[in-house]
């Protein structure tokens, strides 16, 4: 029995990306009917319709990381492209690569993160039927060329590449900027060669499988990927998955329904006997037990789920055996329907009704028809059936123990080496933040020099205030000084000058004195009746007595020493 389908299949990334079916023979226009004569069941499984991918999930996945990355296309700042230079999407989907590579060389990033968002928008499908039609027209113009090889698309610019990939597959998580592929994976995701799941990657055909399935599907992925509906999702340790027991192959519950995969049949174990509900697998034609399948699943991972889903797996549990003709089946399929009622009603808790789903399985191991069969008999069993018995059940204990023992190798080398990775990280952690630490440290060191210059330098700007303080003062007082020394050299010089023009007057007046008594003496020896021997004499007389006239005073004043002629 095939365990329930877990994480490790896909590898360990979580995104929720909605998606486009890649094959164009699934159109929106021809819709698959369910025609299983047991029970209607959706025409398509919430995991395996032809849905488009929602904003949310990217945003949501976005706001996990710790930076909103997506930059809205309104507030960034796109530079003028020339008419001749734009391409749209139609031209990427029709033209040459060369020349769209030439053409995506030339044009800014923001324009081809323009291209991208725009792609985006008709992969969300916000407008309805005409998104679809505008998708599957690109898809059409894309899959119908021959010149998309490994050798013209190695030359291809990376954002024409990444949107050849999301028209070739439909999947927008290959426009998404969190989200980066090397070259070769794309070109390979392109051609077929490589699984489109971002979470898978696988190699294919996954595990050299050379089955019908693997072989005439391209791009199928028998580790990921539905057998019929060729899509994959993220559900793990759920009824949503039937694996088949030889192939390991994986199918939705939905989709084997709709195909009628899930019906009555031969038990898988003994071969004869009551018919009981087993699963058919499209790709090797073999039945699984489905009972001892759904048993399994809810001992290992109904006491993990909540309510909700609880909820879920039983509707699942109940449109598998609702066709069930045998008793076991029936009781399960009646037992289902009973506990949902009560989940919804919330007349039982999900912790009680898990239990009782439980105890609902280990009755139907012990209403087993190899037990109703002894009982019945009433008589020993032979040794060597009883021998050969006890070698069967050993066996699938074995088998089991070796898968699980498989399992539990996997899961040990892979979480070793998210160990590994943890330690490699917090190595790297450390030295950032030592390094961090010594930056630090370093800027602080400088921070505390310049907080020391800067004391330095307002000290000495304080000291040559205060010098500059002292200095105005001092200019000050030596003005003053210097204003009262020049007053009283002002009044010293005028008092001297005053001085000098007074003794000057009196001896010229003494002089002037002499002279007249000179004249005067040789007057007297001179005749008396000379008439300008007087006229002089009265000028003289004059001028001692009633002072110079104006005209000699100011020459006298020019020139206080010239004698007359």
């Amino acid at each position: 029995m095939l365990p329930p389908r877990q994480q490790s299949r896909v590898g360990g990334l979580q995104t929720s990306l909605s998606l486009v079916s890649s094959d164009p023979r699934l159109s929106p226009e021809d819709p698959r009917s369910n025609s299983d004569n047991l029970r209607e069941s959706p025409t398509e499984s919430a995991s395996s319709r032809e849905t488009w991918p929602t904003a949310d999930a990217i945003a949501a996945k976005k706001m996990e990381n710790g930076k909103a990355d997506i930059d809205c296309p309104d507030q960034s700042v796109i530079r003028r492209v020339s008419s001749a230079d734009r391409i749209s999407l139609q031209d990427i989907a029709r033209e040459r690569v060369d020349v769209i590579h030439e053409k995506m060389l030339r044009l800014p990033g923001e324009f081809l993160e323009e291209l991208k968002t725009g792609l985006r928008v008709i992969l969300e499908g916000g407008n309805g039927m005409q998104h679809r039609d505008e998708f599957f027209i690109l898809q059409k113009l894309v899959q119908s060329r021959s010149d998309l090889t490994a050798k013209t698309l190695i030359r291809a610019h990376r954002v024409q590449l990444e949107i050849l990939v999301a028209i070739n597959t439909g999947i927008q998580g290959f426009l998404h900027p969190n989200i980066s592929l090397s070259q070769p994976s794309l070109i390979e995701i392109f051609l077929y060669k490589r699984c489109r799941n971002i979470a898978c990657q696988n190699q294919l055909p996954a595990d050299d499988c050379s089955c019908e399935t693997c072989t005439n599907n391209s791009g199928f992925c028998n580790l990921c990927m539905c057998t019929i509906c060729s899509k994959f999702d993220f559900e793990v340790n759920t009824c949503r998955w039937i694996g088949c027991d030889l192939c390991s192959h994986w199918t939705h519950t939905d989709c084997a329904i709709r195909e009628q995969l899930i019906c009555m049949g031969p038990p898988v174990k003994s071969g004869s006997g009551p018919s009981e509900m087993v699963f058919r697998c499209q790709s090797c034609s073999r039945t699984s037990e489905l009972l001892g399948w759904v048993k399994d699943v809810f001992q290992h991972c109904a006491p993990s789920w909540d309510g909700d889903s609880l909820m879920r797996e039983l509707d699942f549990v109940s449109r598998i055996f609702h066709g069930s003709k045998d008793h076991r089946g029936m009781n399960l399929f009646w037992k289902c329907d009973d506990l949902k009622e009560k989940l919804k009603s919330r007349k039982m808790e999900a912790k009680a009704a898990c239990r009782a789903i439980l105890t609902v399985f280990q009755e139907l191991d012990l209403d087993s028809p190899k037990s109703l069969e002894n009982v019945e008999s009433g008589r020993l069993i032979a040794p060597q059936e009883a021998c050969n018995r006890i070698a069967e059940v050993v066996q699938e204990a074995i088998r089991k123990m070796e898968f699980v023992a498989d399992e539990k190798m996997r899961m040990f080398k892979k979480a070793r080496l998210a160990l590994e990775a943890c330690d490699r990280e917090l190595a790297d952690k450390a030295r950032e933040a030592e390094e961090l630490k010594m930056e630090r440290q370093k800027k602080k060191s400088q921070i505390e020099e310049l907080e020391r210059i800067v004391r330095l330098k307002n000290a000495e700007a304080d000291m040559f205030q205060l010098k500059a303080n002292e200095a105005k003062r001092e200019a000050e007082r030596l003005q003053r000084i210097a204003l009262a020394k020049s007053d009283k050299s002002e009044e010293e010089y005028t008092s001297n000058y005053l001085k000098q023009k007074l003794s000057e007057a009196e001896a010229e007046k003494q002089y002037l004195y002499e002279k007249i008594k000179l004249q005067e003496s040789s007057r007297l020896s001179q005749s008396s009746g000379d008439p300008s021997s007087m006229l002089m004499y009265s000028k003289i007389h004059d001028l001692l007595y009633n002072g110079p006239p104006k005209a000699d005073s100011q020459s006298n004043d020019c020139h206080p020493f010239r004698t007359n002629p």
